[in-house]
C-alpha cells in the first residue's frame, strides 16, 4: 500500500485504462484535447501507452490571450512528435467583446473548434480533475444555478455526435501531478491561472483554500455533492421525457397537455426540450415567465420567448420551437 502511495503511475494508468476500456468501444477514434497544461500532458501520456486500436490523436487550441500562445503550441507539437502521436493546431480568436466574460468566450471558442476539427462519433477525452469540479460546482452554485449547474461536469456525455469524456473527474490535482513527476513529464504553466481577478481562479487561490481550512475534505465533498446533483437532473430529465411523450405531436406540444403540468414540471419541460435542441436555456425569470404565459394566455394570444437559437411561440393551441433562418 505505501509504495502505491508513492508510487502513483501503476494505480492512475490501470484506472484510466479501465474507464476507457468502458466507454470507448468500436472503432471510434480518440483524440485529447492538449492544452500544455499538467493534466492534459499526463493525460496524453497514460493513453498513449494503453495502445487504442482505432487511433489517439490530440487536438490543441491556440486562443492567442497569451503572448505564450505560440510557444505552448510549440510545446504540444514537439511532445506529440515525441509520443508518436498527430496533433492538430486550431487558431481561434476569442469575442472580447461578447458581455459573457473572457473565460466564457475563450470556452465557446474551442469548443467551436473541437466542432469543426473533430471527425464524427469521436471520443474527445479532457483532462479536467477533481478539483475543477469542486470549482465549477461553487462557481455555478453561486451564479444561482439549478439542479444541472450544480451536477457539475459530467465524466460522459453526448455533443453534436461526439462523446466527451473525463477520465480524471475523481482525481485530484496533487495526485496527477504527483504521477506526471513520476513519469518524468514537462508541461507549460499558464501564467493566467494565477490571476485572481478571472472568477474561478478567485476561487482557486482565494475561496477554496480557505473553506479548506475549515473543512479539509471540502473538495471531495464537493464531488460528491456533484454526483448527487446529477442524479437528481438524470431523474428530472426522465420525468420530462416522459412529459414529453404526454405532450408531443410531432415536434410540437398541445397545449392542453402542458396545461395539465404543475409550473415546476411544465418549465423543467421546457429546459429539457431546448436542451434536446442545443439551445441555450433562458435565466430562470425569463423562462418562469413564459411558462406562466403558457398557462394563462387566452385563446387569441400568442406569447413567445426569443432566444439566440430560434424563438418558442404559442399558436392554435400548439407551441412551437422555430430555429433562426
Amino acid at each position: 500500500m505505501g509504495g502505491s502511495r508513492n508510487k502513483p503511475f501503476p494505480d492512475l494508468a490501470a484506472r484510466v485504462g479501465a474507464f476507457v476500456a468502458d466507454r470507448c468501444v468500436g472503432d471510434a477514434p480518440i483524440c485529447v484535447g492538449l492544452s500544455g497544461g499538467c493534466d492534459s500532458v499526463l493525460l496524453l501520456a497514460l493513453l498513449g501507452r494503453l495502445g487504442w486500436p482505432a487511433g489517439l490523436s490530440a487536438i490543441h487550441v491556440h486562443h492567442g490571450l497569451s503572448p505564450h500562445a505560440d510557444a505552448w503550441a510549440q510545446f504540444c507539437h514537439d511532445y506529440c512528435r515525441q509520443l508518436g502521436i498527430p496533433l492538430t493546431v486550431v487558431r481561434v480568436s476569442v469575442d472580447r467583446s461578447s458581455g459573457c466574460g473572457v473565460e466564457a468566450a475563450a470556452r465557446d471558442a474551442r469548443y467551436a473548434a473541437f466542432a469543426a476539427h473533430l471527425p464524427a462519433a469521436c471520443n474527445l477525452l479532457l483532462a479536467q480533475h477533481r478539483g475543477d469540479q469542486a470549482e465549477t460546482v461553487l462557481f455555478n452554485l453561486l451564479r444561482g444555478s439549478g439542479v444541472a449547474g450544480a451536477a457539475g461536469m459530467r465524466e460522459q456525455r453526448a455533443w453534436q455526435g461526439r462523446r466527451i469524456l473525463r477520465p480524471l473527474l475523481g482525481v485530484p490535482r496533487a495526485e496527477i501531478e504527483a504521477c506526471a513527476r513520476e513519469l518524468g513529464l514537462h508541461w507549460v504553466e499558464d501564467e493566467s491561472n494565477a490571476d485572481t481577478g478571472f472568477s474561478r481562479n478567485f476561487l482557486r487561490h482565494r475561496v477554496l483554500p480557505e473553506i479548506a481550512c475549515r473543512f479539509p475534505g471540502a473538495e471531495a465533498a464537493l464531488a460528491r455533492a456533484a454526483d448527487n446533483f446529477r442524479e437528481a437532473a438524470d431523474l428530472l430529465d426522465e420525468l420530462a421525457a416522459a412529459d414529453w411523450q404526454a405532450v408531443a405531436v410531432g415536434d410540437h406540444a398541445c397545449l392542453a397537455g402542458l396545461r395539465t403540468l404543475t409550473m415546476a414540471r411544465l418549465k423543467n419541460l421546457l429546459r429539457w426540450r431546448l436542451q434536446m435542441l442545443g439551445w441555450q436555456v433562458p435565466v430562470a425569470d425569463r423562462l418562469t415567465e413564459f411558462a406562466r404565459q403558457l398557462l394563462s394566455a387566452a385563446p387569441d394570444r400568442h406569447p413567445e420567448l426569443s432566444l439566440p437559437a430560434g424563438r418558442m411561440r404559442l399558436s392554435r393551441g400548439r407551441l412551437a420551437w422555430l430555429p433562426k433562418e
